[in-house]
């Protein structure tokens, strides 16, 4: 019954923001980049409306990057005020000290390449990390907005060049592919949660590290 009440209400929201448009893809922007993420959602979405409305794919791209970019700083600015501590506390040991050499490595690719990876490969692990380990704002805003406007542009082009295909997809299996991506959203916030249960019952520990390099 919960599980049926639940799928009703994440389906009338995902038809409520495709309706929205490009406001649904900053809302949903919003929620994919926040501590439970929805794998695949926003490059569905922004085919589907790039599809649509094949002369406004550029608009949407844009408004796809806007939404990533609101989402990835609220989660960046909460790991900011947390510190060191708030990403001790969600991952282990061994995956923080590898956060850690990466943004002392690579300083500003270590946002921007993971976003432009497509999922399942986790983003917010990154967000988080930029935050906790007090990385400039204005060179994390710069590398995840390039990391996402090169793949959200690159989706909504294809998107629109490939219109007629994808329109005429999503009219046939209209339900199949809403459940599929529904599916995809309940499974990451499963996932997300245990992750986060599973982390509460380790005993924090605090690995050396420093801050990351500029870069």
């Amino acid at each position: 019954m919960f599980l049926h009440i639940h799928t009703l209400a994440a389906t009338s929201t995902m038809v409520w923001l495709r309706r929205l448009g490009g406001p649904g893809l900053i809302l949903l922007g919003i929620a994919d980049n926040s501590v439970i993420p929805l794998p695949g959602s926003m490059d569905v979405l922004t085919i589907w409306l790039s599809a649509r409305q094949r002369d406004l794919w550029p608009y949407y791209a844009a408004m796809a990057t806007v939404g990533a970019l609101l989402g990835g700083y609220i989660t960046y600015a909460l790991a900011k005020k947390g510190g060191k501590q708030a990403l001790e506390r969600k991952f282990s040991r061994s995956k923080v000290e590898k956060l850690y050499h990466r943004f002392e490595r690579w300083g500003f690719w270590t946002v921007t390449v993971p976003a432009l990876l497509p999922p399942p490969f986790p983003m917010v692990p990154f967000l988080i990390a930029a935050g906790a380990l007090q990385y400039s704002r204005k060179k994390f805003l710069g590398s995840l907005a390039l990391g996402r406007g090169i793949r959200f542009f690159i989706i909504a082009f294809l998107g629109q060049a490939y219109g007629r295909a994808i329109a005429s997809f999503f009219s046939k299996y209209y339900k199949p592919a809403l459940f599929t991506l529904i599916g995809l959203a309940v499974l990451g916030g499963i996932l997300a949660f245990a992750e986060y249960m599973r982390m509460r019952k380790k005993p924090r520990q605090s690995p050396a590290t420093s801050r990351p390099k500029a870069a």
